[in-house]
């Protein structure tokens, strides 16, 4: 009997692209303390790459070392604009001011997974996506957060690239997975190479 698939993260997103990939999964929400390991990293000089990478490998950690005979997905993903991290807003005012500070500039998205297994990480993956922003008049903006607050309260830089947020952007350069959080192709070649998934 192949070993069960946990996602060790609570987000409708990711588990929709493992469900929509017919992946048999089950959830079970990582609790870390996002926002002081966030920091410490960041007080360390730490790259906004390395921060996701190091998110993910913390919540696959808690949740693989109580289920050591599963494989354990921990993700997480980090909004780089020349190096400054943008979190989560947390208000429709913070969602413009994200907004408009990545108006009419290039920003990257990396999205990192790690998975557990027998209570270690045995695979792991950071990938990088290019986002370049238009700059959306006033009026647009402000019709836009009150159409998609608060869901977009959900997504680092006040968007959603699979709804309206597309239409915020020119030009998106890499894996449209890794936007949406999920190095998703890559996840599912490594299952299905250890047995975990058929092929």
């Amino acid at each position: 009997m192949p070993a069960k698939i946990l996602l060790a993260s609570g987000s409708t997103i990711r588990a929709d692209l493992l469900r929509g990939a017919a992946v048999p999964f089950e959830v079970e929400k990582a609790r870390v303390d996002e926002e002081a390991i966030t920091a410490a990293l960041v007080a360390e000089g730490d790259s906004p790459r390395d921060i996701a990478d190091a998110l993910a490998e913390a919540k696959a950690a808690k949740v693989g070392r109580k289920y050591p005979d599963s494989f354990v997905i921990g993700c997480d993903q980090t909004c780089d604009i020349e190096g400054q991290i943008l979190g989560k807003p947390e208000s429709a005012e913070a969602a413009r001011e994200q907004i408009m500070l990545l108006a009419g500039r290039s920003h990257k998205l990396h999205s990192a997974a790690v998975i557990f297994n027998d209570g270690k990480p045995v695979w792991r993956k950071v990938s990088t996506v290019k986002l370049t922003m238009r700059i959306p008049s006033p009026e647009y903006l402000a019709s836009y957060i009150d159409r998609n607050w608060p869901q977009i309260g959900q997504s680092c830089g006040a968007y959603q690239l699979e709804g309206e947020g597309a239409r915020l952007m020119t030009k998106v350069e890499g894996d449209y997975f890794a936007v949406l959080g999920l190095p998703l192709l890559e996840i599912l070649d490594y299952l299905t190479l250890r047995g975990a998934l058929a092929a």
